[in-house]
């Protein structure tokens, strides 16, 4: 079965996870059932669908009307009746072996022949679940991270049967709901996010059962010194310390002290009031920002590496695959294989052998291909390679962007939809090798754009700046490459363009937006003004009075405001977006290379110098530009009353 093939879907569960993905399928345009044992049950989780519709549409992100995607939706508690048309079905039952093995193997008998049979399961065995069935290659793992309509994520696991063309449909069939799948070739227990986040957890409660540390420590130095959302115990808190209890305990590994005693008192976290945080008489995560000093969080990172490098070693996953896993499903600011490249191979490996031969456990001990990484040499950014490569040429693989160049067009897409395409060191980094790599003879525009359909850019990622030091030139190397390419940029805004989005639009000598989109500079409401030319940007685009309102007051103003005051040169309706967008686009691809980079130059140093210094330049690149072929073919073009086809010479 291909995913065209897949016209019906089939879930199996109404309660969070089953009206969730039910929710994603219907708005993804599937004709949809949802199934539960009793209908109460299953009116509960229709409910939960049409007010979760309801608030999408307050919030302007529905494209269309709530009782339209509910017009997809249908609901049974006959099991035969909600799967004999289906052609893909999802079980989302809750996380007990004996419940899920019993609903496949009514599904073996009950579901069509060619229907592939899905589990969302967030650490029990697909194999073992499609044990229960005759046909275990339809039999695969989707795992959707909590809430569904939320979360980008989904983990696509094979089970030790499961063909390639059974995984290969439902990862497309992720992409089809608008989802970002990763693919897990092998049955591990934790799969890939489930298994790297579990030493940033288990670790932390390593270190504060041996009194090597406390909980605020270890929650403020994460979060405040490396950029993480959360501190571990925080997160466990949130999570319910139950839950990473009883995954040791199944998975048959030891379990830290502090974590057994929170069990054993019943002191699970949020949802009973206290865990490692008081939420019922205290304020719940207290930790400050100085806590943290002092802390090795180098510990409990190389732990998660050393996961990292144990799935892809053993070709469970890619690092790519870790990497988008940890950032869209527990939020990281960078993935753990990213990161580590930056900071050095040789200083993880170094780290988990100190540790390995302190304390003879058995969780330091180095993965097979962390070794052989840093054996050959291959240590990271600063050699090379690591992970990933890092050439100097085109062959450099990038994570932060994606791009295309075709006839002259370079597109770059900001592509951290999950963070809003926040603005961090690695897609500053790639944007700027980008445009030095890329043959200039080559491009003759580029575009900026963000991915998603919510965000140009929402500013800098604070979180990814953690550890920087003031003044660093990266901070600014961005925008100055940006603003002085020598080909013209342009950039598509649609939606909000704020902070460090803001600069790098500002940074492009055009901008389109779409009206619903939203400018500004909140960087005043930090404490801190902006850093990559706005302020300069700013004042020369605008008067004085309006630019000191944006930076003094920190507002966010309107396309249309924006338009009125100069700060870009169009604002449409989201349906002439992609026409004006052309427009541009086709008026500069087809112009003369040559005339229009002596035009950016001159316009863009005139504005630096006095009326006459500017002037002269003009002139002086007018008369250049006179002996160029781009000119006699112009003149000719003209006389002979056609388009002309400029050549940048």
């Amino acid at each position: 079965m291909e995913v065209d093939d897949i016209e019906r879907v089939a879930v199996l569960g109404s309660g969070n996870m089953g009206h969730g993905i039910t929710e994603v399928v219907a708005l993804a345009g599937y004709d949809v059932v949802m199934r539960d044992i009793e209908e109460e049950i299953v009116e509960e989780g229709y409910e939960e669908i049409e007010w979760s519709l309801e608030k999408l549409e307050d919030n302007g992100v529905l494209e269309e009307s709530p009782e339209d995607v509910l017009a997809r939706v249908s609901t049974a508690v006959d099991l035969e009746a909600a799967v004999e048309d289906a052609d893909f079905v999802v079980e989302a039952a809750p996380e007990q072996m004996d419940l899920k093995k019993d609903v496949f193997d009514d599904l073996d008998e009950l579901a069509s022949e060619g229907a592939i049979l899905a589990t969302n399961t967030s650490s029990l065995s697909i194999t073992e679940i499609a044990s229960v069935t005759s046909r275990p290659e339809k039999v695969v793992g989707t795992h959707y991270f909590n809430p569904p309509v939320k979360m980008d994520l989904v983990e696509v696991i094979y089970g030790e049967e499961t063909s390639d063309e059974t995984a290969e449909t439902a990862y497309e069939f992720v992409e089809s709901l608008g989802k970002t799948p990763i693919y897990v070739r092998k049955d591990v227990n934790g799969f890939v996010v489930n298994s790297v986040l579990g030493p940033f957890m288990d670790e932390a409660a390593w270190m504060v059962s041996a009194d090597e540390a406390t909980v605020r420590e270890a929650d403020a130095a994460m979060v405040h010194r490396r950029g993480y959302p959360m501190g571990p115990f925080e997160l466990s808190d949130l999570t319910g310390i139950d839950i990473g209890y009883n995954v040791r305990k199944e998975a048959g590994r030891p379990i830290p002290p502090i974590v057994e005693g929170k069990v054993e008192a019943d002191e699970l976290g949020r949802k009973t009031g206290s865990g490692y945080y008081d939420y019922e008489d205290g304020d719940g995560p207290d930790y400050e920002k100085g806590d943290g000093e002092g802390f090795d969080t180098l510990r409990i990172e190389a732990r998660m590496v050393n996961e990292a490098a144990k799935l892809i070693g053993d070709d469970v996953a890619t690092a790519e695959a870790v990497d988008t896993g940890m950032r869209l499903g527990a939020g990281f600011p960078e993935g753990p294989c990213r990161r580590a490249d930056r900071e050095g191979l040789d200083a993880i490996l170094e780290k988990l052998r100190a540790l390995h031969e302190e304390t003879g456990e058995d969780r330091y001990e180095p993965a097979g291909y962390l070794v052989g990484l840093v054996e050959s040499g291959e240590t990271g950014e600063d050699a090379g390679k690591g992970f990933y490569e890092y050439g100097d040429g085109g062959d450099r693989s990038y994570h932060a962007i994606d791009y295309e160049l075709e006839d002259g067009h370079l597109a770059v897409v900001l592509d951290r939809p999950e963070r809003l395409n926040a603005l961090n060191r690695d897609l500053m980094d790639e944007v700027v090798h980008l445009l030095e790599t890329t043959p200039e003879e080559e491009v003759r525009a580029v575009t900026f754009e963000g991915a998603g359909d919510r965000a140009f850019s929402a500013g800098a990622d604070i979180s990814g700046f953690s550890g920087i030091e003031p003044h660093e030139k990266e901070v600014t190397e961005l925008f100055e490459a940006v603003a002085n390419y020598p080909r013209p940029t342009l950039a598509k805004i649609d939606g909000y363009c704020l902070g460090g989005g803001h600069e790098l639009a500002l940074a492009c000598d055009l901008r389109i937006a779409t009206e619903g989109s939203e400018f500004g500079f909140p960087e005043i409401d930090l404490g801190l003004i902006p850093g990559g030319g706005g302020t300069q940007r700013a004042m020369r685009m605008l008067t004085d009075a309006r630019a000191k309102e944006l930076v003094f007051r920190g507002e966010r103003i309107d396309a249309a405001t924006a338009e009125d005051w100069g700060l870009i040169n169009r604002a449409v309706p989201d349906d002439e977006f992609d026409a004006t967008v052309e427009e541009f686009l086709e008026d500069l691809l087809a112009g003369p290379p040559v005339a229009l980079r002596k035009a950016k130059r001159v316009m863009d140093a005139g504005r630096e110098a006095d009326l006459r210094s500017g002037l002269e330049m003009e002139a002086q690149a007018f008369g250049l530009l006179l002996g160029t072929e781009d000119h006699e073919e112009g003149a000719a073009a003209f006389a002979e009353d056609r388009d002309p086809d400029f050549e940048g010479k």
